[in-house]
């Protein structure tokens, strides 16, 4: 099985993917429903806290029609931890030949990333034609993207880190983004308050920016 089957399907669900560090698995399940009642019907639920790998299973156990990601994935146990809680797709800041590995043997497809045009292209040899650019703004950003698409136009990218609503339009114009990674639609104080009615809100602007 090629490791990115069916991924292009996955990140084209929603022009942003919400990126979430959830504290409190007991928020996983209305976090998503909220998006989701907003127009988003992807996340990337990243391994930063201890209630992360019970949040994705909750989130796809409780509400299917959602697409949970995981990431901050960094290991080959991590990948497969998170395919068997129900995650959908895995991600990574970064890669390795031991995830890569995990990627083959697994059917959850990988999005691996990349910051420089050799990484680029070293995944690309890999098999990787979707990847996510990291850390978007810190690596360079919109100019960078372009730089790279000019020569490695069989890359598509999936920009995170630092980017905003503001920025988001304008990394979605470019050919070689299907979708941008963001952080804005659950931010922390949001999520402690419980406020599913801002985030849905926040949901329905992103899910109306075209790529």
């Amino acid at each position: 099985m090629n490791r990115q089957d069916g991924l292009d399907a996955l990140l084209a669900v929603s022009p942003v993917i919400p990126v979430l560090t959830i504290d409190s698995a007991s928020d996983a399940v209305p976090l998503a429903r909220a998006l989701i009642e907003g127009g988003v019907g992807v996340v990337e639920v990243t391994l930063r806290t201890k209630a992360a790998m019970e949040a994705i299973a909750a989130m796809a156990a409780a509400v299917p029609e959602m697409v949970v990601g995981a990431g901050t994935v960094l290991t080959p146990s991590q990948y497969r931890e998170v395919a068997e809680a129900g995650a959908k797709f895995v991600v990574s800041p970064g890669s390795s030949p031991a995830v890569h590995a995990a990627a083959a043997a697994s059917r959850v497809p990988f999005l691996p990333g990349a910051a420089t045009p050799t990484e680029v292209l070293h995944l690309l040899e890999a098999g990787f034609r979707y990847q996510k650019f990291f850390p978007a703004e810190q690596a360079g950003g919109i100019p960078m993207l372009k730089a790279i698409g000019a020569p490695i136009h069989e890359v598509t990218f999936c920009p995170t880190g630092g980017i905003t609503p503001a920025s988001a339009p304008d990394y979605l114009a470019l050919a070689n983004v299907i979708c941008v990674g963001g952080s804005w639609l659950t931010p922390a104080d949001l999520l402690r308050a419980g406020d599913w009615r801002a985030i849905s809100a926040r949901a329905a602007a992103a899910a109306a920016l075209r790529r």
